[in-house]
């Protein structure tokens, strides 16, 4: 290896190691769908067995505090950052859940609102950082706009997968089904048709949302609703110790990157 290359190769592992976001696997993938899921039946937990604002406010309280850990942590730690990712998707779900039915704004229009939305912070961001990359995510300020992404992506999500399911008619199954064949877009376009690495990541994260969320209600929302009845509470669970199993495994392959990297 000559200076050039090992030069890049240090600089390359001194920006992983800063980076506060995983390296993009299967199992990242799995995980996020499964906290979409979780998500999305935890916050219906919670408002179908609390007062409304008590569920809001507990959903705020666990999001405020696991972003808190996120960003004082001085590198990627996979329980901090999934638990952030998890809180994101139950705050997520209410403040989209919020709109819906305390507001009674349509998914027609509470749709296209959190893609605005999702799109204004996009174009901050790479106004601001020239990037849009997760790759690049070692400043504070990247941190906040990714972040401030993850949110709006799993409002937009859970506003788009209600609108198919419900607005549209298709039935919850139907929906997850559909989202599983979009989310292969993507893939296929940026393999086959080479489209850009950060566009196809970006569409696939936001797919995921309503992918994970149609198929969780589906399993937990009761059959005459288009469900199979088993219950809030229990898939809830469930995909809870799912994740749980997910993100030691994963800790376990940081651990052993960081001593590769030693």
């Amino acid at each position: 290896m000559d200076v050039v290359a090992a030069q890049q190769q240090a600089r390359s592992g001194a920006r992983k190691a800063l980076s506060k976001v995983p390296e993009v696997t299967v199992a990242f993938w799995v995980t996020k769908i499964l906290t979409t899921g979780m998500g999305e039946v935890a916050s219906d937990f919670l408002f179908q067995n609390l007062a409304p604002p008590i569920a809001l406010g507990i959903g705020l309280v666990g999001l405020v505090a696991a972003l808190v850990l996120q960003f004082r942590a001085q590198r990627y730690v996979p329980w901090i950052y999934w638990l952030a990712v998890s809180m994101v998707s139950v705050f997520g779900t209410m403040a989209a859940d919020v709109l819906h039915v305390g507001a009674g704004v349509p998914y027609l229009v509470s749709a296209p609102l959190f893609l605005a939305v999702l799109a204004v912070i996009f174009g901050s961001w790479y106004w601001r950082e020239k990037t849009l990359s997760i790759h690049s995510i070692h400043t504070r300020r990247r941190e906040s706009f990714y972040w401030g992404t993850v949110m709006a992506t799993f409002a937009l999500g859970t506003a788009t997968g209600d609108l198919t399911a419900k607005t549209f008619h298709m039935g919850y199954l139907s929906s997850g089904l559909v989202f599983t064949a979009v989310i292969a877009l993507p893939l296929v376009a940026h393999k086959w048709f080479s489209l850009n690495a950060i566009f196809a990541f970006w569409f696939a994260y936001v797919t995921t949302r309503p992918l994970g969320a149609s198929f969780a209600d589906w399993f937990g929302l009761p059959s005459d609703v288009g469900g199979l009845g088993l219950g809030s509470g229990a898939i809830t669970l469930t995909l809870a110790a799912v994740i749980i199993a997910c993100v030691g495994y994963l800790t376990i392959v940081e651990r052993r990157g960081v001593q590769d990297d030693h």
